[in-house]
């Protein structure tokens, strides 16, 4: 009788599940161990009062690859998930009375910035189609292939890439970038924005970043119909289906290995063994709670940190017709909010303010005539700030600079509030500091040379999540398991 070969995974962030999923499809047994009592990691939900919060990431991109894993099982993904195209992806409001619509379609956009701003229509297309253009030069290489593995760089695709290396802008910063690009500040601003997508600042960060405009504008934005957490749910009962066992409020202690070798893991003071192990939980974690008698990668672990968040989930008992399902509300001065954030550890006094409300797409998200307001600001990582005090003044700041862009006081609207800071995100998900997206990308070492999706050093140890290569964000999580498990072999007979 044969030997069924095993997998036990760390962690039921989206990754961790889509990493079983792959792996159950290869033949394996695969079981996930989660701290918490849920499933989804940073992509889980709240409900309280009538209100519905989808409480992580709320931008949608590249729903192919959540489809992927449905096909690779065999199933339709229209019968488990469904989603739609936005019209519209963001509704931007500056402090001088200007509000941008960024229509999806290309045309509309441009005609929309050049109407409300003094920039011309050409010029945003021109840098929609630099955005295309480094895409299609680096996906390939840098986002869907391990970087860590000598023949990546001779497959015929990263031949191809190095024929455009010099357009890939390693040795400018983004906002060098946008600024000789465009004129009008609030255009600059506009896409300068995009280096919050994985936690960075765009006045340090390569502007080899300008590549993420194109996964909201060319390929587009979407909607899952039933909130962002049908994500979290469609995956975990794909994986069920599939017989991945999920072992919730199971914290995982330590990772057994022997002789260069990972043998198990132990939870719950009890051992059990596996071929193989993945780890979804943070990179920094894994080694220093995990591994504490193995050596560590230093000079990867000491690469600076990415932003987090301060998330107010408010229940608003009214209705905002000029709010959208993506709103942005402006800093008056960017690199003064950047350079608190990453350089002083602090939170600006005028933060830029997202504001992402699922009800007016999901209109059961909220009672009626009510609305979801999931309202961010980005702050440091937590280095042992006075996140109380940080939490009053911020509170203060955003409800005087909604209230006074709406032209309606907000805080006597809110029927109920919920609170996540640093240090809940590094509690709820061990994300080292609380940063959102594991290291930022604020220097081309960090930005390009992430940790491996496994390990030289301990066999059939693997890795995925925000934490590693490719980086943060769901769709780049996705991409983290399917070259972790594209290192594993199937399972044979």
């Amino acid at each position: 009788m044969n030997h069924k070969r095993t997998a036990g995974i760390i962690g039921a962030g989206i990754a961790g599940m889509a990493a079983a999923i792959r792996l159950a499809n290869k033949g394996y047994q695969v079981e996930i161990f989660e701290a918490n009592q849920y499933a989804g990691g940073k992509l889980s939900e709240i409900e309280k009062d009538g209100y519905r919060f989808d409480a992580g990431p709320s931008l949608f991109t590249l729903p192919e690859l959540v489809e992927e894993l449905f096909l690779l099982s065999g199933e339709k993904p229209e019968d488990h998930f469904q989603y739609i195209r936005l019209p519209v992806t963001c509704h931007y409001f500056y402090e001088d009375g200007t509000v941008l619509k960024a229509f999806a379609d290309h045309y509309e956009l441009a005609q929309e910035i050049a109407s409300k701003t003094t920039e011309k229509k050409e010029t945003v297309l021109k840098a929609l189609q630099r955005s295309a253009a480094l895409y299609e030069s680096l996906s390939d290489l840098f986002m869907k292939k391990s970087l860590h593995r000598w023949q990546t760089y001779l497959h015929p695709k990263a031949l191809k890439a190095y024929q455009h290396l010099h357009r890939l802008d390693f040795f400018r910063t983004m906002h060098q970038a946008n600024r000789q690009l465009f004129q009008d500040r609030r255009v600059v601003q506009l896409f300068d924005r995009y280096a919050t997508y994985n936690g960075s600042d765009p006045y340090q960060t390569p502007a080899t970043m300008n590549i993420i405009p194109h996964l909201e504008y060319n390929r587009g934005a979407f909607f899952p119909t039933e909130g962002m957490y049908a994500i979290t749910k469609s995956l975990q009962q794909l994986a069920q289906r599939l017989g991945v066992v999920f072992h919730f409020q199971t914290k995982v202690d330590k990772i057994i290995y022997e002789r260069g070798r990972v043998k198990g893991l132990r939870a719950h003071g009890e051992t059990q063994m596996f071929d193989l192990i993945v780890s979804n939980m943070d990179v920094v974690n894994t080694y220093n709670k995990l591994l504490p008698d193995f050596p560590p990668p230093e000079k990867l672990l000491q690469q600076p940190k990415s932003s987090s968040a301060l998330i107010f989930y408010w229940g608003i008992k009214n209705k905002f017709p000029q709010l959208d399902l993506h709103n942005i509300f402006f800093s008056k001065n960017y690199f003064a909010e950047f350079n608190h954030i990453f350089r002083q550890k602090d939170v600006f006094e005028d933060s830029t303010v997202y504001l992402n409300i699922t009800s007016k797409y999901k209109p059961d998200d909220a009672p009626a005539n009510s609305e979801n307001w999931f309202t961010m600001i980005n702050v440091p990582n937590n280095t042992g700030q006075d996140w109380d005090y940080i939490i009053t003044c911020a509170r203060e700041n955003i409800l005087s600079k909604l209230s006074r862009i709406l032209k309606q006081e907000i805080a006597s609207l809110i029927e109920v509030e919920e609170i996540l800071d640093p240090r809940l995100i590094e509690q709820k998900t061990f994300s080292s500091l609380g940063a959102l997206y594991g290291n930022s990308s604020n220097n081309k070492y960090a930005a390009f040379l992430r940790h491996a999706n496994f390990s030289r050093k301990l066999k059939n140890l693997y890795f995925c999540g925000g934490s590693v290569h490719p980086g943060g964000g769901i769709p780049l999580c996705l991409l983290s398991a399917k070259i972790a498990t594209d290192q594993i072999p199937a399972v044979m007979g």
